[in-house]
């Protein structure tokens, strides 16, 4: 689903508030949506966000499936919105193979009486099945849009952007969630890409999340992204320096960001040690942001 910054500057909120439109619900790709007789959180007061790459549900070194346990942990971090990278939308020989496997797509399993709106955007693409980016949601999800971005056919990447209603709010929330390259070059035009996007799409007064996992561990997303557009990394605001997320059973490279514009950071914690450090070989980061 493709949009515009004319589109995105002429929105306006509906009278029914967050609520969801029907147009919205018959959208071709449109993420799951919140019926409008269920509760929302407010979110005039701290908005609470989480990144993490969950490595296709497996933990490190692929020895087990930990898809349940992840799940367990994710609804008890009560995050509002969830950045996942390498999650599988669906895998063939993995749902034979694992008994425990979800029927229904990794996002839709993890979502699951938590997030009622959610957005996945396909990636890599193999015989067995694919895997993506996605965005789990408490807020109704008004559009989204996935952007292949991938420098060679070794390495498939993508920026899923999503166009979130807030209570109260305005102006519309952008949600990018990202997931970068490993080579230096090819993350470096990635990272215009990035910032090419947010200056074509997202209005200036709009606020403005960008989280994943950039494989930053040289740190240049700050020059070539954060700093031409004003973001700040939540982090960085908090400890002067991006977290040590990666290996998760002990972080030493800084490769995950949480960027805000027209928030403020309150807090920012890397969730490492055990039972994370059993699970993905990254460990997750949250923090609780305010709107300005």
């Amino acid at each position: 689903m493709k949009f515009t910054k004319s589109q995105l500057e002429d929105w306006k909120p509906s009278s029914q508030g967050a609520g969801t439109s029907k147009a919205h619900a018959e959208n071709e790709g449109s993420p799951k949506t919140l019926s409008s007789n269920e509760s929302q959180p407010d979110s005039s007061l701290l908005l609470k966000i989480a990144t993490y790459n969950i490595h296709k549900g497996f933990s490190r070194f692929n020895q087990r499936h930990v898809l349940h346990e992840l799940r367990k942990l994710l609804h008890e971090m009560h995050a509002d919105l969830v950045f996942l990278q390498e999650v599988v939308g669906e895998h063939a020989l993995h749902a034979e193979r694992f008994e425990d496997w979800p029927a229904a797509s990794q996002y839709e399993f993890l979502a699951e009486d938590i997030w009622p709106d959610y957005a996945y955007g396909k990636n890599a693409v193999y015989p067995d099945g694919h895997h993506g980016n996605a965005i789990l949601s408490r807020f109704p999800i008004l559009m989204w849009e996935n952007e292949d971005v991938s420098t060679h056919r070794f390495e498939q990447r993508g920026l899923l952007h999503c166009v979130i209603s807030m209570p109260g709010w305005d102006i519309p929330l952008h949600a990018v969630c990202a997931h970068l390259g490993l080579f230096s070059r090819g993350r470096r035009h990635q990272l215009e890409a990035l910032r090419d996007r947010i200056e074509r799409v997202v209005p200036d007064d709009a606020p403005l999340i960008v989280a994943g996992d950039f494989n930053d561990w040289r740190c240049e997303a700050g020059k070539v992204l954060a700093e031409p557009l004003c973001l700040v990394e939540c982090f960085e605001s908090s400890y002067g320096h991006p977290a040590r997320s990666y290996p998760s059973n002990f972080p030493l490279f800084r490769l995950d960001r949480i960027y805000i514009r027209g928030f403020q950071a309150q807090t920012a914690y890397v969730l490492a040690g055990n039972p994370w450090s059993m699970l993905s070989d990254h460990a997750p980061l949250f923090a609780s942001v305010s709107h300005l």
